[in-house]
């Protein structure tokens, strides 16, 4: 299988299955010189860890992560830094429980990829997907972990924040958004009064078996203008490219991404005003931070839509690999809303676009 590498001049390498030994990662391209510790990427990595709500899967993953290389201290050293040479990252699975999908080895889950898989390769691996499972994005999260780090050293700080806005037939109240109020529930939801009507909804879906798709939405503000590139790199399309690859995600868009195509010009531009410091002022971002594939020194804003689990309890009508009819019960431990671990995921591909991003950008303008 090819095609497991993500990126340009900051380059990550994934490998490992849901059910294997472990997954890993190797980070290529970091530059020299950058803090960095397990503690670093940990912080990351305990957002996205299964199991730690009735509303996620109840694998209990404890998603350890171990650097195996890129990074150096001796005792005339205060702080461990990067060297510049590839950063090894391994993550130990411990909790597999692969007899949960003896039931369903030779049956294709509707709306799951076991039947393209096993179209593509021949062969798949049947116990939690293998290596197209979810498990995958635990090490996109730690790349993602120092691509942040990265950006910080270049730019000051960056932050980037992602957020649940939709879950199913659910929906914030944009009037109450508050950042750290995703840091308070198990939803990842920025909207506090939407915390008491999403459990009771995502209660009823869970005891059912069922599962639910959500929207999530990712800001990153402390970007400068001029990221990107007006023609096959455009910053829109590499971040359209890589929220899309993560598992399930079947939508995409940029700032008011398809309500644009019912606004008018008036009502689309973002209007421009020269600032007290002598820099542009936008007076809306309908673009979502990115004119032309190149960014505006604007909030980034992106959203993705994410399709309910495909894995539930509730008969489907399927075939197998002898092309039988039959019908398919998929037990075991499994999201209701795959959508709220995808929250720190979102995140981490941002990251990694826009460290690749500057990094190139650094290349080029200097």
């Amino acid at each position: 299988m090819s095609h497991n590498s993500f990126g340009h001049l900051f380059r990550i390498t994934t490998f490992g299955e849901s059910h294997g030994p472990a997954i890993g990662c190797v980070v290529d391209g970091c530059p020299p010189g950058i803090v960095l510790t397990e503690a670093d990427i940990q912080r990351d990595l305990e957002r996205r860890r299964p199991g730690q709500s009735k509303f996620v899967t109840q694998r209990q993953e404890p998603d350890a992560v171990k650097i195996l290389s890129g990074v150096f201290q001796d005792e005339r050293m205060a702080e461990q830094l990067t060297t510049g040479t590839p950063i090894g990252l391994l993550i130990e699975n411990k909790d597999q429980r692969s007899k949960d999908y003896s039931e369903i080895r030779d049956k294709y889950r509707p709306g799951h990829a076991d039947y393209t898989y096993d179209a593509k390769y021949g062969f798949r691996d049947y116990r939690g997907g293998g290596r197209q499972s979810a498990r995958e994005t635990a090490m996109r999260v730690a790349a993602g972990a120092i691509a942040r780090k990265v950006l910080d050293k270049l730019y000051g700080k960056v932050t980037i924040r992602g957020a649940l806005v939709a879950m199913g037939t659910q929906n914030i109240n944009r009037a109450n958004w508050n950042w750290d109020e995703t840091a308070n529930n198990p939803f990842f939801c920025p909207d506090a009064s939407a915390i008491a009507p999403w459990t009771e909804y995502l209660e009823g879906v869970r005891k059912s078996g069922s599962s639910v798709g959500a929207l999530i939405e990712v800001v990153a503000e402390g970007i400068p203008a001029g990221l990107g590139a007006p023609v096959y790199a455009k910053l829109d399309n590499e971040l359209a490219s890589a929220l899309m690859s993560i598992n399930a995600v079947k939508g995409v868009e940029i700032g008011d991404g398809f309500a644009t195509a019912v606004m008018s010009g008036e009502e689309n531009a973002d209007e421009m005003r020269m600032g007290n410091d002598g820099k542009p002022v936008f007076l809306s971002n309908h673009a979502g931070g990115i004119l032309g594939g190149i960014s505006t020194g604007q909030p980034i804003v992106a959203r993705f839509a994410v399709k309910p689990t495909s894995s539930i309890l509730s008969p489907r009508r399927t075939i197998d690999r002898s092309g039988a009819e039959t019908e398919i019960v998929t037990k075991g431990r499994h999201d209701p809303c795959v959508g709220i671990r995808a929250v720190p995921v979102g995140e981490a591909m941002m990251a990694l676009v826009l460290a690749d991003q500057a990094l190139r950008h650094r290349a080029q303008i200097g």
